[in-house]
């Protein structure tokens, strides 16, 4: 029992990773920076810390206030279901990762919109006059792990794995 409850709970370490991490670069840029301020990097990155109040790309940004407490409750609810799913899949290590990676990211964003109402966003890429919509660290962390658990749902899993060496073994 212990083995098992240590196995789930190192994937929620890695979730605290990155909510600390998330927040320590926030807490930077809201010191260092004024909102709208920006700091050429590179010929395609700069930071520019602005705030957003709504979700991914500004959805919702403009919609009056109701959006904080959907998007908290999605977050809430996600979180949960992630958790679960990460007790229930502990042994299955690319796809617990996906899910830390992506509970680290809601719960760092869930926190923003908590304490401030927004979310802070500052990394902003640009080419050719194109600019991509501002993101933050727990944004990335959601990215990268919805983009491996997309990568995980081809991938054959262990169970399948096993019942196809026992199929071909009984032949």
């Amino acid at each position: 029992m212990r083995e098992a409850r240590a196995s789930w709970t190192r994937w929620l370490l890695v979730s605290a990773a990155i909510v600390a991490a998330d927040l320590a670069t926030k807490a930077w840029m809201t010191h260092a920076f004024a909102p709208g301020e920006s700091l050429t990097v590179t010929p395609f990155f700069n930071l520019m810390l602005v705030y957003n109040t709504g979700a991914a790309f500004s959805f919702l940004a403009g919609a009056g206030g109701w959006q904080r407490w959907f998007f908290m409750a999605i977050s809430v609810i996600v979180s949960v279901a992630i958790v679960w799913m990460l007790r229930r899949h502990d042994r299955q290590p690319f796809l617990s990762a996906a899910l830390a990676l992506v509970l680290g990211g809601a719960l760092g964003n869930l926190y923003d919109r908590l304490t401030l109402g927004q979310v802070v966003d500052f990394v902003q890429l640009h080419a050719a006059g194109y600019y991509w919509p501002a993101f933050n660290v727990a944004d990335s962390a959601i990215s990268v792990g919805v983009v491996m658990l997309v990568i995980d749902s081809f991938r054959a899993k262990p169970e399948a794995r096993s019942e196809r060496r026992e199929g071909s073994a009984a032949k």
